[in-house]
C-alpha cells in the first residue's frame, strides 16, 4: 500500500472549530470518530448538517503528521510495514521554502491547538451563563489556564518573523476571551446574567463578544492560509 496523504484544506476545519463559538448551541448526544486499525478517537462536531473532526486529533489517531505545501495543509498517513511505497515525485520531496509572511508547520499545529482550546472556553462559558448554570471563578480557572499552556507551548515553537506576528494575534485573542471571562463570572457571582437568559441573541450581540468573535472568524482564514495576515479586530 502506498503512504496516503490526505489533502486537508485547513480554513474548512479552522472556521468549524470557531463557528461552534458562535455561542450557545444545546448539547447534542456525543458523537466520536474512530479509525479502523488505530486506537483512540475523536470529538465529532456537528454544524450545519455537517461533521467536522479536529484536525490535530485525527492525526495523533492515525499517527500521521501535518506539514505545509504552498496554500494546502498535507496529512501524511505511515506507510504500512508489509507495503512497498512508491518513490516520492521530485515536487514532493523537494522541500520548499517559506515565503516571507509563511507560518511554519510546528507553529500552525500549535497555533490550531491554541485556537480550539480558546473555542472551547467561551463556548462553554456561553452556554453555561444563558442556561443560568452556576459559574465559578475556579471552573473558568480551568479553562483559562489550559488556553494559558497552549499558547506557551505556540510560542515556544514561533521560529519565524510570520509566526511571531501570529503569535501576538493569538495573544491579543486570549487576552479578550480572559477578559470576556472575568467580567461574566463576575456578572454570575453578583446575579446580573438573568438579561443572557432571556434571548438567544444577547450576549453574541455584546460589543465585546462580536470582537472576540470577528477576531476568531479572522485568525481561522488567516491559519487557513497558511500565512501571516493582519486585522483590526483582534488588536
Amino acid at each position: 500500500m502506498q503512504k496516503k496523504i490526505w489533502n486537508i484544506v485547513l480554513a474548512t476545519t479552522v472556521a468549524a472549530l470557531f463557528s461552534a463559538m458562535a455561542w450557545p448551541q444545546p448539547k447534542q448526544a456525543g458523537r466520536t470518530l474512530v479509525v479502523d486499525g488505530h486506537a483512540g478517537q475523536a470529538e465529532v462536531i456537528q454544524k450545519d448538517g455537517r461533521a467536522y473532526v479536529d484536525l490535530q486529533s485525527l492525526m495523533e489517531i492515525t499517527n500521521g503528521s501535518l506539514s505545509s505545501r504552498g496554500n494546502r495543509i498535507v496529512l501524511s498517513l505511515p506507510t504500512s510495514k508489509v507495503s512497498h511505497p512508491a518513490a516520492e515525485s521530485p515536487e514532493d520531496s523537494t522541500p520548499h521554502p517559506l515565503p516571507d509572511n509563511g507560518l511554519s508547520r510546528d507553529f500552525m499545529k500549535a497555533g490550531i491547538e491554541e485556537f480550539a482550546t480558546m473555542r472551547e472556553w467561551a463556548s462553554t462559558l456561553a452556554y453555561a451563563i444563558q442556561n443560568n448554570y452556576h459559574v465559578t471563578d475556579e471552573w473558568a480557572a480551568n479553562y483559562r489556564e489550559k488556553a494559558a499552556h497552549n499558547l506557551r507551548l505556540a510560542a515556544s515553537v514561533a521560529s519565524t518573523d510570520a509566526d511571531r506576528s501570529a503569535l501576538q494575534l493569538l495573544t491579543n485573542e486570549f487576552e479578550a476571551v480572559r477578559a470576556w471571562s472575568d467580567k461574566l463570572v463576575e456578572a454570575r457571582k453578583s446575579m446580573d446574567t438573568a438579561k443572557y437568559t432571556m434571548s438567544a441573541d444577547a450576549l453574541r450581540n455584546e460589543p465585546q463578544s462580536q470582537k472576540i468573535l470577528t477576531c476568531g472568524r479572522f485568525l481561522a482564514t488567516m491559519l487557513g492560509s497558511s500565512s501571516f495576515q493582519d486585522d483590526p479586530s483582534c488588536h
